[in-house]
């Protein structure tokens, strides 16, 4: 089996939420900006309770949320029912500290339907007021069920009925079920069921019905209580004696005749209905039909395929569900009643309305004195909603005009800022409304002059997978907004560009991380008030992988098995690995055994049958895989049993047959085919059509391995063939041989073309484009589509063309001019659904006006401020993108440089009287000369006047380039090119070197030189030592960027760093602690041998030793013993537990472990000499004064 393996990284860092980050604006008035709290700034509501707010009258306290946050705290006030809420004057009201949220105590009496009614929120400090939602407070109510005798229901026996629940209004509604007076839920099938107005619905009655009552009953979730309605007693009417005896599910009449009748509609009633429902919210419909036999319900939609991924049947196929409408759902639904005797069908007229909700929601502005701005509020909902905006709380339009409202204009759902000034800033809302609701925005207007500054952390470290996707961070703010640019280890220009990308939130997006781009990244954040840094240290590392992952095991019972997990990852991470099986965790306890590699199960039972899975995570990533373990009998035990094969791919279905042909949808059922000891988990069904893609299959859809009869739903005037495949633990199957072909009915396109656009080629066109539709899903022969267009808000009628085209150009339009553009597909069968309504406009032409009185003023370096009069925006003849200019670099103001005078442009996007901006980049020391022009999407205008300036001497580059070179063993030879760019008037170089010693750096020396030296020989102080040098240029302004390189390495630097190491002190401590431990071993090996002797060695090895011990003249030891395998070495446990020492130990003697055999098992060699153990307990005393013999014992 082929292990299952899955990798995930773990987001510590958040790097994964940053992939949206490329769809950020690109303008500032358009970002979302945060602002550090501790700066000045209006309220913002953070936190309110839900507009539709329903309270448990048993509560003891009501709490209504409000909080906000701004600088200064802002302070709190309520209306209720539109009038000032006194919280002051009511004892049971408190506000919370810091806080506008209330909370309305019961404990001393009160009622809380008392305080039932609409609250908002005011929070306001001395910059602005936010509001909150209004909030509609409601008391949950559980009103009890009226008291009413219920007369017996007497209906005839085959006949429908219907036992009405009429539940009691509450706040929420009920939940209804119906029960019997024992406290049994009536069970419900396809004849009995609950509709959704809470009724129970008999399609027909049974005898069997009438042979117990029927009670409904309301649960109120929030009170938590539970009311019952007098229950029905139903009585049965008969022609027949009824027998219990003759009942069967398959002739519950028992045999006896019961007229039948053809299927009407118990709910809804009549032909047709309409039913509207809010976008995003439940549709729920029904049909619920009597007749005999039970008729089954079966839901179409005309014109289209019902919503498979959205559509679930409920209440056995009675009630159509979908959870999230939108407004492709709208249309006419069918549901059809049939039996044997008939059938009857009922339109749903369903159409979508919705509440608003937010295209473009306003978010707050920061802008500095005299910057442009904007804040736009956009929304849509049907019908359109309204669009409102206040300030502070106040109609806009009511407010009474300041100097400051002069530069604020309200353009519909767009108010623009023009030179906005310090004491502006204002809380502005957006109410967006339609008869189904409305949305509330905040957003505040901040006028803000602030240097740079950081928000985020400090020198953060961030660990990285090595070849993954990286973000760093780089929060900041400023006013204006700053520039912010990111080096690498404080070298190079700004990172931007190749494997970088820079985003305007201060974020760089590392592509793809390697090794080489480990390093310290800064950000630099600065605008004309200043700059502010901050540092990130990344490290990549090798990610962690499973090398050897577990295999598929089938084992017997009672034997062992085992699975490995071989794991890689990066040295410095330490991992963890675990186990699971079945998706649950291990508890390894005393039988599982875990190593570093591997996981063991001794004596597996069925029990150990599962899927075990191994993770092994690091703090940044994980790796995992699985395999599963089999137990089988043991074959000899049980012969029945064949020998253990592992698993396979399973065979494909055969006989696949088709039945139960509907306009879009039939039914395919299959025989499975023999899963190779795996179970079956997925089947996937194809399909291949003959007409636009003959020989190709596609998948249509998956379904699960316990299912082998399925419904398919199919596009009209399609010729299906379709084909099965088997997917087991180990893969897919072979396909199944296909199915016989099935033609669906054509049918109108339920489609709308895509990507409708309205745009001119030409000055006097507009060519209207769209997406064609999908083979799938022309649904019948003779595609076209029908376009109409009209000029927006001109009251003309839409004109309109049928075209099979993807192109139509409507030709003799006046310029720009915007249209209201929307399309149909159509076919012979009929129209489909139209689109929304779309704006396009027609052709662009050449701007008349140029902008004029371009100027230049406070020229600097590498900057220069920009001014212009701007040109009346009809004059652009088409879309506004930009003031464009053009500007190049005449020459060096460096005598002989020659430069180059390609043409760069910048745009600006302004539309103030008094247009500015700020060009950057430039080189310093230079002329350049510009002019501008004013340009729409296609065309600019002709070029204003040009204007020459000069820029400030700056800084020069670094040189060219920087080469050491060894001329001797104590100088270098340094040698170094001219800067490309000495933007100025070079005055010199400046040389610093200082020595470096592993990590330390010694005392800086600096060299001079004249601006026409490029080298110069340096002789060494040290001639073992290593150098770091840094080389710039300077200028009357200053120095410039630095060269640095290191002093090169040398052949005879080896031999120097040895005689370094030697003459250490902490080596010759080294070599002397290893010369005393020899010493001392030499000592020990001496004593050991100088105490020996010599055993004499029996001439036959088989001659038996004495029992008792006898000493020689020698001073050796002979021991005889009656044993011949009595032991030479070890210790016997006695019955009392002492040890009882072995008379004869090889492991005592020194030479012992040295003994030579002969090749027959004899000893050949001499005993080293044993002391007695009474002469050695008799010299303990005297052994254990000397030193020798104190080295001994420890020995």
């Amino acid at each position: 089996m082929r292990p299952v393996g899955r990798r995930e990284m773990l987001g510590k860092v958040g790097h994964a939420a940053l992939t949206l980050l490329s769809l950020l604006l690109l303008w500032q008035e358009a970002a979302a900006i945060e602002v550090p709290l501790d700066l000045k700034q209006p309220p913002t509501i953070i936190k309110q309770s839900v507009k539709d707010y329903i309270v448990d009258p048993r509560d003891n306290t009501i709490i209504i949320e409000c909080e906000a946050k701004g600088n200064p705290m802002p302070i709190f006030l309520w209306r209720r029912n539109g009038r000032l809420f006194n919280i002051g004057k009511d004892p049971r009201v408190t506000m919370r500290k810091r806080s506008g949220t209330l909370e309305v105590g019961f404990h001393n009496g009160g009622r809380p339907e008392d305080y039932e009614g609409e609250y908002q929120c005011f929070a306001s400090n001395e910059l602005g007021m936010a509001l909150s939602n209004k909030i509609l407070l409601r008391v949950s109510k559980a009103p009890l069920w009226p008291k009413e005798v219920l007369a017996p229901v007497q209906v005839v026996e085959g006949s429908p009925l219907v036992l009405t629940c009429n539940p009691p209004p509450g706040l929420p509604p009920p939940l209804i079920f119906w029960m019997d007076s024992n406290m049994t839920p009536i069970h419900q099938d396809r004849r009995v069921s609950m509709g959704l107005n809470g009724d129970l619905y008999f399609s027909n009655v049974l005898v069997q019905d009438g042979q117990k009552d029927y009670s409904c009953n309301a649960r109120f979730n929030f009170t938590y209580t539970i009311q019952q309605k007098n229950p029905f007693n139903l009585k049965v009417q008969t022609t027949e004696p009824y027998n219990d005896t003759s009942y069967n599910a398959s002739d519950p009449f028992g045999g006896r005749k019961i007229a039948e009748t053809s299927p009407s509609f118990l709910t809804p009633e009549g032909s047709g209905s309409f039913k509207m429902v809010l976008r995003d919210e439940q549709l729920l419909l029904e049909c619920i039909a009597a007749g005999l036999p039970t008729p089954s319900i079966k839901w179409f939609k005309r014109g289209g395929d019902l919503p498979a991924q959205k559509v679930k049947f409920q209440n056995f196929n009675k009630t159509l569900k979908i959870l999230s409408v939108s407004e492709e759902d709208a249309g006419e639904y069918v549901c059809m009643a049939d039996n044997r005797l008939g059938s009857i069908r009922h339109s749903i007229n369903v159409q979508v309305k919705a509440a608003p909700y937010w295209l473009d929601k306003p978010t707050n502005l920061v802008l500095a004195p005299e910057e442009n701005g904007r804040l736009v509020c956009r929304a849509n909902g049907n019908p359109k909603p309204n669009i409102q905006w206040l300030m502070n709380g106040e109609p806009i339009n009511k407010i009474t005009e300041t100097p400051t409202s002069t530069n604020r204009e309200v353009l519909g759902d767009t108010i623009l800022f023009r030179g906005v000034q310090i004491g502006s800033s204002a809380v502005y809302q957006c109410n967006a409304s339609n008869q189904h609701g409305y949305l509330l925005a905040n957003a505040f207007v901040s006028v803000l002059d602030m240097a740079p500054r950081m928000l985020g952390p400090k020198n953060q470290l961030i660990k990285v997978v090595m070849n993954n996707r990286t973000f760093l961070n780089c929060p900041f703010f400023g006013s204006p907004l700053p520039e912010l640019r990111w080096f690498k280890n404080g070298q190079g220009s700004g990172l931007d560009g190749g494997q970088y990308r820079a985003y305007i939130n201060g974020t760089l997006e590392i592509k793809r991380a390697r090794k080489e781009d480990e390093g310290i990244y800064t950000c630099v954040a600065n605008n004309m008030l200043g700059n502010a840094e901050n540092q990130v240290q990344l490290e990549v590392k090798e990610p962690t992988r499973i090398i050897q992952a577990p295999t598929y095991q089938s084992v017997l019972r009672g034997s062992k098995a085992t699975f490995h997990c071989k794991v890689v990852s990066d040295p410095s991470l330490p991992i963890t690995v675990n186990w699971s099986k079945d998706g649950e965790r291990l508890d390894l306890g005393w039988r599982l055994k875990k190593d570093e590699e591997s996981l063991t199960i001794p004596s597996v039972s069925e029990n150990d049958e599962g899927i075990y899975t191994c993770t092994v995570k690091s703090e940044i990533d994980q790796d995992s895989a699985s395999a599963r373990l089999t137990v089988s009998e043991d074959t000899f035990h049980n012969p029945s049993v064949f020998s253990t094969l592992p698993p396979d791919r399973p065979d494909p279905p055969i006989d696949l047959d088709l039945s139960d042909p509907l306009a879009r949808s039939v039914r395919l059922t299959w025989i499975p085919g023999n899963d190779r000891r795996s179970p079956v988990t997925e089947f996937l069904v194809q399909f291949e059509e003959n007409h636009w893609e003959p020989g190709r299959w596609r998948n249509l859809s998956s379904y699960p391995g316990d299912l082998n009869s399925v419904i398919l739903q199919l596009a009209p005037n399609v010729n299906y063939q379709f084909r099965v495949i088997a997917i087991n633990s180990v893969g897919w199957s072979q396909p199944s041989q296909p199915s016989p072909r099935y033609k669906t009915t054509a049918a109108p396109p339920d489609a709308i073309p895509r990507d409708l656009r309205g745009w001119g080629s030409n000055k006097d066109n507009m060519e209207l484009t769209w997406e064609p539709l999908r083979d799938l899903e022309k649904n019948g022969p003779n595609l076209q589509y029908n376009v109409w267009w009209r000029r927006k808000d001109s009251g003309d009628d839409w004109t309109n063309v049928t075209t099979s085209e993807t192109k139509y150009v409507v030709h003799h339009t006046e310029t720009y001019v915007p249209y209201e553009i929307k399309i149909q597909a159509r076919n012979d069968l009929g129209s489909g659904p139209e689109s929304n309504i779309v704006i396009g406009y027609s052709g662009e032409d050449k701007p008349t006006d140029s902008p004029t009185e371009l100027r230049v003023s406070k020229v600097g370096s590498t900057r220069a401020n920009i001014h212009w009069k701007p040109v009346d925006l009809s004059s652009v003849q088409g879309e506004f993108k930009e003031y464009r200019l053009y500007y190049w670099r005449e020459s060096s103001l460096v005598p002989g440089l020659v430069v180059s005078k390609e043409k760069k442009t910048t745009g600006f996007y302004t539309t103030v009287p008094e247009p500015s901006g700020i060009l950057k980049d430039l080189v310093p020391y230079s002329k350049y000369k510009m002019f501008m022009v004013v340009a729409n999407s296609r065309f600019e205008s002709l070029p204003s006047n040009n204007v020459e300036f000069t820029t400030a001497e700056g800084v020069p580059d670094a040189p060219r380039f920087f080469r050491i070179n060894r001329r001797s063993l104590d100088t270098l030879y340094l040698e170094w090119g001219k800067p490309l760019e000495p933007n100025g008037i070079l005055i010199g170089y400046q040389l610093v070197y200082q020595r470096v010693n592993g990590s330390r750096l010694g005392p800086q020396q600096f060299e001079t030189f004249r601006p026409n030296m490029t080298d110069f020989i340096l002789r060494l102080p040290d001639r073992s030592a290593r150098y770091k040098f840094s080389l710039s240029a300077l200028t009357k302004v200053g120095m410039g960027e630095v060269y640095a390189e290191e002093s090169p390495l040398f052949t005879n630097e080896a031999h120097i760093d040895q005689v370094d190491i030697a003459t250490q002190g902490w080596f010759i401590g080294l070599m002397c602690a290893i010369a005393l431990i020899i010493l001392i071993l030499l000592i020990v090996c001496f004593i050991k041998r100088s105490r020996g002797g010599k055993y004499p060695i029996r001439d036959k090895k088989d001659l038996p030793l004495d029992p008792v011990d006898q000493k020689d003249q020698d001073g050796s030891f002979d021991y005889h013993s009656d044993e011949d395998n009595k032991p030479l070495q070890g210790s016997q446990t006695s019955l009392d537990g002492n040890v009882k020492e072995s008379d004869d130990s090889l492991v005592d003697y020194g030479e012992g472990g040295d003994g030579q055999f002969n090749e027959d098992g004899s000893f050949i060699g001499q005993y080293t000499v044993k002391k007695d153990k009474d002469e050695t307990e008799g010299n303990e005393s005297s052994e254990a004064t000397s030193p020798v013999n104190a080295i001994y014992s420890l020995a």
